[in-house]
């Protein structure tokens, strides 16, 4: 209290200082978004457009899958209903009240068994064989159901009933190597989509003097599957960035973009300016704080967090040589070196620090005392920092920063390191 009216008569010793970090930004390289088979993952679909970043679309491909012990239908089944359900845990959008469309279209091309990249795709038939109109409102779970056109509908349950295609899993795949789904222009909402048996085809079938429809299910359970981005930043600030790794100056705002993989590029260069005018000190608090955010439209919401790695001038991830992990800025509180088995420093990965958005202050911020605390006693080396919007490990790709299109801009001005430090006596 004070010390801002009174600073050359302060008797406690706390002084408060803040300063600005420059930002850039950088297309992360080789953004991987392939979903483990065995494990079920989200698969993301939106169109997207704003002043910033332009125009995202996220496309889903997947294979589908087919439980070839499960029963079939027989000759004289009779097909009730046929739907192609979307399990939806995720919606980020605006005009929620307005409906939404969706389409599903079968693949031309198989998907191979290999790595696919956010900046990959797979030829599907233009015109969608399931589509469908859905008011999310305040519901954000959901199982949406797309009608399957008739014609689609009887030429899968006739194989389903006599053809050798749903003998095996190859057999079926070589019929139908899977599908796309795809979000309509101009909706402004993306989708988090959770692979497994809830998403996929429904088919409802019933026998003679039967009253009781039975399920069949063609599901993403149990399928490889990836999510394709594409985006037309064409007349935006963003424009410029065309190039994986390299940062980019595009003027007063900045932002980070998931799905798309924009990430921030921070000087800290100003960190050392700012530590050799202090001895004798001691950093009480020190915060790494954002925003606040350009307004975000009603219906969206803001990236949930990022996380700071260390970066150096290829603005890559710096790893670490024991075992290749990317290298982030440890959680205040917890060491920020170790030693190996052999007693040499190395730095840790077990704990790294979260910077998380409020939702009141529109903020991000994250406490980095004892990060600071370790650079002024020489503990370790500076680094510019790459912000990126999910863990990365060796052990696992799946990071949050794959899992939707959410975004936030902010000014540059607003980028800031706040610290407040007292002399020791």
């Amino acid at each position: 209290m004070g010390l801002e009216l009174a600073p050359d008569n302060n008797q406690i010793g706390v002084f408060y200082e803040e300063f600005v970090l420059d930002a850039e930004m950088v297309l992360v390289d080789s953004l991987t978004s392939s979903t483990n088979p065995v494990s079920r993952g989200v698969l993301v679909v939106g169109h997207e457009t704003d002043p910033f970043f332009g125009t995202t679309e996220a496309t889903t491909y997947s294979r589908l899958f087919i439980d070839v012990s499960a029963d079939r239908p027989l000759s004289e089944a009779i097909l009730d209903s046929m739907f192609f359900a979307l399990d939806v845990i995720a919606v980020n959008g605006e005009d929620l009240t307005a409906p939404k469309t969706y389409s599903v279209h079968k693949l031309i091309e198989p998907i191979l068994d290999t790595v696919y990249y956010t900046s990959d795709k797979v030829d599907f038939e233009l015109d969608p064989f399931a589509k469908g109109e859905v008011v999310f409102d305040e519901v954000k779970d959901t199982i949406v159901n797309l009608s399957v056109k008739p014609e689609f509908s009887e030429e899968l349950f006739s194989y389903m009933k006599r053809g050798p295609e749903f003998d095996n899993l190859l057999s079926f795949r070589r019929l139908y190597p899977g599908v796309a789904i795809k979000a309509t222009d101009g909706d402004q909402t993306t989708l988090g989509l959770q692979q497994g048996v809830n998403t996929g085809l429904m088919v409802y079938y019933h026998y003679p003097e039967d009253t009781v429809s039975t399920l069949y299910r063609l599901s993403t359970g149990s399928s490889r599957a990836f999510v394709g981005i594409e985006s037309d930043r064409t007349g935006t600030p963003t424009e410029a960035i065309t190039q994986a790794n390299l940062s980019y100056d595009v003027g007063s705002k900045v932002g980070m973009k998931a799905g798309l993989g924009m990430a921030l590029k921070i000087d800290t260069s100003p960190i050392d300016q700012f530590l050799d005018t202090l001895q004798g000190i001691n950093f009480n608090q020190v915060l790494f704080e954002i925003g606040e955010v350009d307004a975000i439209p009603e219906g969206q919401n803001a990236m949930f967090s990022y996380y700071i790695y260390f970066t150096d001038q290829r603005n890559k991830f710096i790893r670490r040589d024991l075992d290749n992990n990317p290298l982030t800025l440890q959680l205040t509180g917890q060491p920020q070196t170790e030693l190996d088995g052999d007693d040499n420093t190395i730095l840790p990965v077990r704990a790294p620090a979260q910077s998380i958005f409020s939702e009141t202050s529109k903020k991000y911020s994250v406490d980095i005392s004892s990060y600071l605390n370790a650079i002024f006693r020489g503990e370790l080396t500076r680094t510019d920092w790459l912000l990126y919007g999910g863990l990365v490990t060796t052990a696992s790709q799946d990071d949050d920063f794959k899992k939707s299109l959410r975004q936030f801009v902010v000014n540059k001005d607003k980028i800031k390191i706040k610290v407040i430090y007292s002399k020791r006596r």
